[in-house]
């Protein structure tokens, strides 16, 4: 081999190992540039969220979630700042640095039940007078606004159902809902008292404003009495959070129209505890018992829970009304289900008069253990 040979192999090698040592050079570059890049991410502070509440020549007052309010200054980067939109906060002295393009989904929507319900008046028994005053109160002001326009009357924003648990308080407002092709927006009292300052009103204006959307639209507000309890005068940061939330929720049912195409549906079972001006003329003053059904209510709301069921031709159905007195719709229909699990339990698909009777008795015994540990929990 020829000496240039040589040097021409020595000088390739050369030249591999020179580039695969640059092309590493540019990776642990790379990779500094990248591990630097991250740091700089640990290292810069967090930026905080606020809304613009008004602006002014060169500044803007913003309003904090805790509810705190300020005057800050504008970054010059932020153009056409508009009151009520979202923006992002310098930590240190809350300059505006960003404005922020949020959804138009409400936060709301995580609290509440949003529905169409297919509930038919069919499908409630033993409740046919709180049915009339239902629809005499939601239904007919949302279909024919226009008749109470020319007598010259305004019907009620709203209504209370009162009574025991499981009587169909929160059937009675789906069946008014699907009569009407209302949205069915349903929350629970105690969702909206928040226990951070300020969130709790924030929330019942959010869902006001929700079932202004959805309209037509009825509010179905179920355990009010955790709301809007009678007012007493404690100190706690608590009692005032409720309080708070409880005005809110007076001016939004003071802010809607009687003949609007929003209704407010309030449940309890303590009307006794309720604030007196929630149910005062032109809130929720259409106060509508839901009591235990009677031996004819008892009838119909047993008949409309076993029509799809396979029942023996013998059972003494008079004997059976009569073991369930002074029972709920609830319970009732919890008869007729523990029946049906006599049955599979028996490996059959007929129901028996003694399925019926067994099952009286086992609902019968859970409601009064229940009741007793009630009172005991409280007494």
């Amino acid at each position: 081999m020829k000496s240039t040979d040589k040097l021409d192999k020595v000088m390739f090698s050369y030249t591999m190992n020179s580039n695969g040592l640059e092309d590493e050079n540019r990776v642990l570059r790379e990779t500094v540039t990248q591990l630097k890049t991250e740091l700089d991410k640990f290292k810069t502070p967090a930026l905080l969220i606020g809304d613009v509440i008004d602006v002014l020549e060169k500044n803007a007052i913003i309003k904090l979630p805790n509810g705190n309010q300020f005057v800050v200054e504008v970054s010059g980067s932020v153009k056409k700042l508009k009151p009520g939109e979202s923006v992002v906060l310098e930590q240190k002295n809350l300059t505006i640095v960003d404005k922020i393009h949020t959804s138009k989904k409400f936060n709301v929507e995580q609290f509440v039940i949003l529905e169409k319900p297919t509930l038919s008046w069919e499908d409630i028994g033993g409740l046919k007078e709180q049915a009339e005053a239902i629809r005499e109160v939601i239904e007919l002001p949302l279909r024919k606004p226009e008749l109470f326009k020319k007598v010259g009357i305004t019907p009620p924003k709203g209504i209370l159902l009162y009574g025991p648990p499981g009587t169909g308080k929160t059937l009675l407002a789906k069946a008014v809902a699907a009569s009407t092709n209302s949205t069915f927006i349903e929350i629970v009292g105690s969702e909206l008292v928040q226990k951070f300052i300020g969130e709790g009103a924030k929330l019942v204006k959010e869902v006001f404003q929700l079932a202004r959307e959805k309209a037509p639209s009825i509010v179905f507000i179920d355990e009010i009495d955790a709301l809007a309890s009678r007012r007493i005068d404690v100190g706690t940061s608590g009692e005032r959070e409720v309080q708070r939330t409880f005005m809110q929720f007076l001016s939004e049912l003071d802010g809607f129209k009687p003949l609007g195409n929003v209704k407010i549906i309030g449940c309890t079972n303590r009307d006794d505890i309720l604030d007196p001006a929630v149910v005062r003329p032109g809130r929720l003053d259409r106060l509508i018992e839901v009591p235990h059904p009677n031996e004819d209510g008892i009838k119909e709301i047993f008949k409309i829970h076993t029509r799809n069921m396979t029942l023996d031709k013998k059972i003494n159905f008079e004997k059976v009304i009569k073991k369930m007195k002074d029972f709920s719709g609830a319970e009732i229909k919890a008869v007729c289900t523990e029946s049906g699990y006599c049955a599979i339990r028996r490996n059959k698909t007929k129901i028996m008069e003694q399925d019926l009777l067994d099952s009286i008795i086992k609902v019968k015994n859970e409601e009064d253990r229940i009741g007793s540990d009630y009172l005991h929990m409280y007494s």
